[in-house]
């Protein structure tokens, strides 16, 4: 499989493509105005408990006080509290601690922060909170997690004896992109974190409460750390400034990825090079076409995600079960990479088309996880309920690719729809008789949109004038034309 990686940088903008066979997987924007937080460290000051909710809010110096729930509280041991705990024995009003974002804020919620603290590197996560030594999952090999894990606990001895002043507790956990690792190049990733978390600690008698102990890295070395993978060919990068700094990090960090960094100095944009530019409007859609006529609506709120399966123009060639399951394992495929470009999270409800058969429910299944093994990011799926659905959680810690690039609607807020003409005119109706009743006016003016106008003056131009007797007033209008259909004012003349 062809993968690379493009990078897009412009003095107020980072934006990473991850492309596969010439389509865009995953899209990450970072602004310079509004960079993300997770990973960053701060001292902050609890300033409210709120023991039936286990959680308290702490002020880290951002708009929003961030949210600590109770479970998110480590000990010295990094084991976190009982269930039943109180959460008022483990922290009260104006406490400093020191805490790190494991989500952005969300919406209208705040971050989410927790007490245990962490490092990362290309290969290793380093953890002062606990003296565990833990290999991630999705090595699955067990020669090679023992080899990992005997590596990591070799060099781990070997700091401790040849570092001065190093923490009690050296916890670390082994990422996927170590599989297969030299054991000295381990050794180098964990001397690099623990030295870097020994500066962050020297910082802290120094930092204002509330106030930034430690900032991850930027989007475009973040990249490098967290998105190479075996299989990736090149990154490309059309910024020469970007390119250096990258280099630099790169000969420092992980020297064999040096081969496939590549200046792109082209006149042509390089994501229009690529088609990203038009991903990106599709990702944005609520209707995903897919290549068979049947299609995906995907509607994002809040609280969840729901996708909604339909055959569409598809007829299929034998008969109605051939064109459901057809039609069912396309989506399969699509909508989990749907799901990764968009960065959906939270709670994911999928309505495929429904199918009796067990078997095709069996394979649909299988089509999904198999297509969501490459998210990076942790995904649990449910089978198929009994009304037919599929439920899926999906690790969210930043916002979606919607959120981030776009905003409510200012017509509808957000609501997806608007109120008929028709709605309007009648509460414009009601608006005119409350007024009646309130003051007394000689006529009345009513402000209003084209649509909503028009329709006042021919179709609902009866009623206006039953009105106008009723209330012994005459009524004008006006169209407004920045007003939106729902606008509307009535002025006493």
């Amino acid at each position: 499989m062809k993968e690379e990686i493009l990078l897009n940088v412009t003095p107020s903008e980072t934006r990473v493509a991850v492309v596969e066979n010439g389509v865009l997987q995953e899209m990450h924007v970072e602004r310079s105005s509004n960079r993300g937080i997770v990973g960053n460290i701060y001292r902050g000051k609890v300033i409210r408990v709120l023991p039936g909710m286990q959680a308290a809010f702490v002020d880290i110096g951002l708009e929003k006080a961030a949210f600590l729930h109770a479970q998110d509280i480590v000990d010295a041991e990094g084991e976190s509290p009982p269930e039943d705990v109180n959460i008022r024995s483990l922290v009260h009003d104006g406490q400093v601690l020191s805490v790190q974002v494991l989500k952005d804020s969300l919406g209208t919620k705040g971050a989410r922060i927790t007490t245990q603290l962490s490092l990362s590197s290309r290969y290793i996560v380093f953890s002062p909170c606990n003296d565990h030594i833990g290999v991630s999952l999705r090595i699955e090999d067990d020669e090679e997690r023992e080899r990992l894990r005997l590596a990591v606990d070799a060099a781990r001895q070997s700091l401790r004896q040849n570092l001065p002043s190093v923490p009690r507790n050296l916890g670390f956990i082994v990422r996927t992109a170590a599989e297969g690792v030299d054991a000295a190049i381990l050794k180098a990733d964990m001397e690099f974190t623990l030295r870097l978390w020994m500066s962050v600690e020297e910082s802290r008698s120094q930092v204002s409460v509330p106030g930034v102990m430690y900032s991850d890295l930027p989007l475009y070395m973040r990249t490098v750390r967290d998105l190479w993978r075996p299989n990736l060919e090149r990154i490309r990068i059309d910024s020469r400034e970007t390119f250096q700094k990258l280099t630099d990090f790169v000969e420092r960090i992980v020297p064999q990825m040096l081969d496939k960094l590549e200046y792109y100095p082209g006149e042509r944009p390089i994501f229009e090079l690529h088609n990203v530019e038009e991903e990106i409007q599709r990702a944005l859609d609520k209707r995903v076409d897919l290549k068979s006529g049947g299609y995906l609506i995907i509607d994002q709120t809040e609280a969840m995600t729901t996708i909604d399966v339909n055959t569409g123009a598809f007829v299929g060639h034998r008969n109605l079960r051939e064109t459901i399951f057809k039609t069912n394992l396309e989506a399969a495929t699509a909508l989990a990479r749907q799901i990764r470009l968009r960065n959906l999270g939270g709670i994911i409800i999928i309505d495929f088309i429904d199918m009796r058969d067990a078997e095709h429910q069996r394979q649909v299944l299988r089509t999904l996880e198999k297509a969501l093994e490459k998210d990076l990011a942790k995904v649990v799926v449910s089978g198929f309920s009994e009304l037919g659905l599929v439920q899926m959680t999906r690790k969210r810690t930043r916002e979606s690719l919607e959120h981030t690039l776009c905003e409510p609607c200012q017509v509808c807020q957000g609501s997806g729809s608007v109120k008929t003409a028709q709605t309007v005119c009648y509460e414009i109706f009601r608006e005119i008789l409350r007024e009646e009743r309130a003051y007394a006016s000689a006529n009345y003016l009513v402000l209003a949109a084209q649509s909503v106008v028009d329709r006042l003056l021919d179709e609902e131009s009866a009623h206006v004038a039953d009105l106008e007797e009723f209330i012994g007033k005459t009524i004008r209008f006006q169209v407004e034309p920045l007003y939106g259909q729902e606008q509307f004012d009535v002025v006493l003349m």
